[in-house]
């Protein structure tokens, strides 16, 4: 590693290609990280081989370009080949799968490869298309793309809520200056509970009595609310349950099952976008029922994931040490940043 980052420096180079079937995934990793920190670009052309956990190399580019076909992954390009018994075996691959997606999340990589890749054995290998190459991040956009993609990506304002019958419910004007800051009223939701399920309560108080118990999932009408509490119905029963246990069908908050992970939160727009585009790793704000605003890792995951990413940036001092996982369920919509890696 010494090596490479000598010749680097000596040569003044500027971008780095691969000949290389893998190797070991931790060295991949370092090497990427260190490409990162001597602001080298890769390249990698189909006819020269990168593959398995050569493709980890390649992530660390600050840009990064790829023919079709030129980068191959498989189930050992990110969880390694381990001769241990199964506890270890178990606990080692959960620790590898963990430093692997903070890797990409530094790198500005979508996780989601990780999934791709670990439907290939480790005798096989998936080469990736360009559309996959894009999906993923593993490559960057074209210079002067970057503006156009964020402006195309940008969401339109959307069409002010029309006003439901007395009483509303979680709504608030919208912002003569920024209309994507209104909070639509809420009237369905699906449960959406780590621990699988949620109560009905009597009164909108954790400690009033449960009339009933709804499985995640399950269906629900928001008929009002009362402070954090929703007064809902499921069927025949009426009752209240917490805003965090109901995954509201109004709002936008990422995909239902799935959990983010908050790293920060803000309580006015500019500090919110101004974190965002600071931040060392690929972020996300959202806007928060309380008018508020929550700072995310840009992915989703899930939730032993989220969980355990949260713990393993935490302790590599990637995100700040009260950073956690959560399911979202106050997040209205996503209102920064459509960055380009």
């Amino acid at each position: 590693m010494s090596a490479f980052d000598a010749l680097a420096r000596s040569s003044a180079a500027v971008a780095v290609t691969f000949q290389s079937p893998g190797g070991n995934i931790q060295k991949a990793i370092d090497l990427g990280r260190l490409i990162r920190r001597l602001g080298l670009s890769t390249i990698q052309f189909r006819a020269v081989e990168c593959a398995s956990a050569c493709s980890l190399a390649f992530l660390g580019g600050v840009l990064r370009f790829a023919e079709p076909g030129s980068i191959g992954v498989h189930k050992s390009s990110f969880s390694g080949d381990l001769a241990l018994n199964t506890e270890d075996a178990v606990s080692g691959i959960q620790q590898m799968t963990a430093d692997t997606i903070t890797y990409m999340i530094e790198m500005g990589v979508d996780p989601a490869l990780l999934q791709l890749s670990l439907q290939y054995d480790s005798d096989d290998i998936r080469y990736l298309s360009k559309s996959e190459m894009e999906r993923y991040r593993v490559v960057t956009p074209a210079p002067g793309a970057a503006g156009q993609q964020a402006a195309d990506q940008t969401p339109s304002p959307p069409a002010s809520p029309q006003a439901p019958s007395p009483p509303q419910v979680a709504s608030s004007s919208p912002s003569p200056d920024n209309p994507s800051l209104a909070i639509p009223a809420a009237h369905s939701g699906r449960i959406g509970h780590r621990k699988g399920s949620a109560p009905i309560k009597a009164q909108p108080d954790g400690k009033s009595a449960s009339i009933a118990v709804l499985r995640n999932g399950s269906a629900v009408a928001i008929l009002g609310n009362s402070g954090r509490w929703y007064r809902v119905q499921s069927g025949n029963q009426v009752g209240y349950m917490h805003d965090t246990w109901v995954h509201v069908d109004q709002y936008d908050s990422g995909p239902f099952g799935q959990f983010h992970v908050q790293v920060k939160s803000f309580d006015n727009l500019a500090e919110a976008e101004s974190y965002v585009r600071s931040a060392p790793v690929p972020l996300s704000a959202y806007l928060v029922t309380n008018g508020w605003f929550a700072i995310t890792l840009r992915d989703t995951f899930a939730e032993p994931m989220a969980k355990s990413l949260a713990d393993e940036m935490k302790a590599r001092g990637a995100i700040p040490t009260d950073a956690y996982s959560t399911n979202g369920n106050t997040y209205v919509r996503k209102v920064c940043c459509n960055q380009v890696p």
